[in-house]
């Protein structure tokens, strides 16, 4: 048997760039793109606006992050700064999304970047942008447009996951897991995602098919019955634009998931791997929930940051997604730890406090606000995922008539 074609690092760096064009985002002839990506992870946004354009995309706007530039805001601006945000930028973003424009996020996000950096501050920006960005957001949660999120390794982010390496050794081992997670590494990464996007398929239409009225997960620590929506949908792998562009929007994705009743809710849940968030590590998350809203939260790390999400709106402390992800996923199989909710949440089962994706509700492309918010829909400014999944959590199904159907025996699907 011919062994596996050993690729050098800038052919695999030119795959994943393909990946998140091809797979992810996957523009229309003659669309723009609006791009954002950290500034460390330039020349893999070079790749992947050339292969925008080999696809077709008429022009590629982009949008730099940089982290020390994020920090002298911290360290040098006043007090007041913190309750702005650049709404003309998100202005400027929402209008080009509603001309026809595609998003392609590339992130590499230092997980602990503002550790020791004032936690009301931290609290306060993310609000003041969470509202800014809101009519963007609303965009991409409506099913608007196509839009991918995709990753790279940077040097902060590596030495987070891997402390105990050397910076070099770090870095070469957080990509090699990258070009893994999104099937660069494979034969034909194409061809490796449309079979990964047929099985994903298949058990969403499984799901969509059993019409359960909630799930009930149970496990240490764990005891957590989420009702879902009316009309609720199961999503996951390739989605469909209201122009019918399709796109996954995420790169790499192991889950399906819908959207839950945000009025019923019920019982607590213990968070089973550490969330970055707001460049803190919050880890230990204990929650409890009474009629759809958390009413007691506790972390043993970044507790306050974890408060300050939930304060955000109403909205921000009721559930707007709920997700599955077998245990035996790739991701978890790694047996890593990314500090990183794109790569982490596809390790196990989780769930978000915040938005609901319309997408996720039968008719939800067309349907407006207040009749989804009828049907159980959640309204908030924030979006974040944490992981409620591991080996020992089971799921059920409980039908409309009280049955109770096994879907996951530690988190594997029965």
């Amino acid at each position: 048997m011919a062994s596996k074609r050993r690729l050098s690092f800038a052919q695999l760096l030119d795959r994943h760039a393909q990946v998140a064009v091809r797979v992810g985002v996957r523009p229309t002839p003659g669309q723009q793109v609006v791009m954002t990506v950290n500034q460390e992870l330039l020349p893999l946004a070079r790749l992947a606006a050339k292969h925008l354009y080999l696809a077709g995309a008429s022009n590629v706007t982009t949008i730099i992050d940089d982290d020390e530039l994020t920090l002298a805001r911290y360290r040098h601006a006043s007090d007041a700064a913190f309750d702005q945000a650049s709404g003309w930028l998100f202005d400027g973003m929402a209008a080009a999304f509603k001309a026809g424009a595609a998003r392609l996020a590339i992130i590499g996000d230092n997980p602990g970047m503002l550790a020791g950096q004032d936690r009301g501050r931290i609290g306060r920006a993310a609000a003041a942008r969470a509202k800014a960005y809101k009519p963007a957001i609303e965009c991409i949660t409506s099913g608007m447009i196509n839009w991918s999120i995709s990753a790279g390794a940077t040097q902060a982010w590596a030495k987070q996951a891997f402390p105990e390496l050397s910076d070099r050794a770090a870095l070469s081992k957080l990509w090699k897991a990258i070009f893994a997670a999104s099937r660069a590494d494979t034969e034909d990464p194409i061809a490796a995602w449309a079979e990964h996007n047929a099985t994903l398929s298949a058990r969403k239409a499984i799901l969509n098919q059993s019409r359960f009225s909630a799930l009930r997960f149970r496990g240490p620590g764990t005891d957590l019955t989420v009702g879902l929506a009316d009309g609720h949908v199961w999503a996951g792998g390739e989605s469909t634009s209201h122009s019918g562009a399709i796109f996954n929007a995420n790169v790499p994705t192991e889950e399906v998931f819908t959207t839950p009743h945000c009025q019923r809710v019920d019982g607590y849940v213990t968070a089973s791997r550490p969330l970055s968030l707001h460049g803190t590590i919050v880890d230990g998350i204990a929650v409890r929930f009474e009629n759809g809203r958390i009413v007691e939260a506790k972390a043993e790390a970044g507790e306050e940051t974890l408060h300050h999400l939930l304060s955000t709106d109403e909205g921000a402390s009721r559930l707007g997604e709920v997700a599955l992800v077998p245990h035996s996923s790739p991701i978890s199989k790694s047996g890593l730890l990314f500090f990183n909710t794109l790569y982490d949440e596809n390790a196990a089962c989780h769930m978000a406090v915040g938005q609901s994706y319309a997408k996720c509700m039968d008719g939800g492309k067309t349907a407006s606000k207040e009749e989804l918010l009828a049907r159980g829909a959640n309204h908030s400014d924030v979006h974040v995922d944490w992981m409620i999944g591991s080996g020992a959590v089971d799921v059920d199904g409980i039908c409309q008539n009280g049955d109770v159907v096994p879907v996951m025996r530690g988190c594997e699907w029965a």
